[in-house]
């Protein structure tokens, strides 16, 4: 019998090494992302840090004083825009706030907010629904330099045309010139989107539910995760919202297969909007 049938290659080998080194050495869990993603974002790292091997990435890790905040922007890469996918943000200002307008008090949290295109996109919509006001969001991510972008609120002013677009197919109201001031070939977002935001760290992989919440947005978050993370992350987010509360998930993803997918209601199936079930 050839007892090398299956075996793990080197690269794995030493993948699943340094994952476990980072989750002991920093506290942050990457062992359950899913592998395809994983391996090409490490190969991406290895070049940009120059490291001809995956242990040699350790090292430098593990040792040099700015190892690890390098590798956490390769892990954690952002693709993400305003107003992404219009119908999403359409189907939340058509079939969500409704319901949302009959609270005293909002608490939503974008989970998975990277660079803060999405926060900035739920506040608008809020702003231009009446309900900004009242409303507190909860921004996470676990990638600081991410956070520190999205509190800052700057964007490439080259995005803007796209960004226009889809928040004109999302329902706009206004002229969305109108929420940000151009400086050379940045677009800064008006701060007052952004003063019932709190932005903080928050890991889904290690962390606890911290507040009710009426609505969760987490997208594009979920794809990255094995079904065992999946899991969790939804049983977090069911924990989180109060009775009858809002989840929001990205177009490829889905609660279908999951262990918590009875426990939600199908809101807008297409636009992948769920309520948390009554039982």
């Amino acid at each position: 019998m050839n007892t090398l049938v299956n075996q793990p290659d080197d690269f794995d080998i030493e993948l699943k090494m340094l994952v476990e080194a980072v989750y002991l050495k920093y506290n942050y869990d990457f062992r359950d992302y899913t592998g395809a993603s994983q391996k090409r974002r490490i190969l991406v790292a290895m070049r940009e840090m120059e490291c001809e091997t995956v242990s040699a990435l350790q090292e430098k890790v593990m040792h040099a004083p700015d190892g690890f905040a390098q590798l956490l922007q390769f892990l954690t890469i952002p693709v993400t825009e305003m107003f992404r996918d219009p119908e999403y943000f359409l189907a939340i200002r058509e079939q969500v706030v409704p319901f949302l307008k009959t609270y005293p008090s909002l608490k939503l949290w974008v989970a998975g907010c990277s660079t803060g295109e999405e926060v900035y996109s739920l506040a608008i919509l809020l702003q231009e629904e009446g309900l900004l006001e009242r409303s507190i969001i909860y921004a996470t991510d676990i990638n600081p330099a991410s956070l520190e972008a999205a509190r800052r609120g700057v964007f490439a002013l080259d995005r803007m045309r796209l960004y226009t677009e889809n928040y004109q197919k999302a329902g706009g109201k206004r002229a969305f010139s109108e929420y940000y001031t151009a400086a050379y070939d940045g677009a800064l977002f008006d701060r007052v989107l952004v003063e019932n935001v709190t932005f903080a760290d928050h890991s889904l992989a290690t962390d606890s539910v911290f507040s009710e919440t009426h609505f969760v947005s987490c997208r594009n978050v979920l794809i990255y995760f094995n079904r065992k993370l999946q899991d969790r992350v939804l049983g977090l987010f069911h924990e989180s919202l109060c009775y009858r509360g809002f989840l929001g998930l990205g177009s490829k993803e889905s609660i279908d297969f999951s262990s918590h997918a009875d426990r939600f209601d199908v809101l807008a199936r297409r636009e992948r909007i769920f309520r948390k079930g009554a039982m």
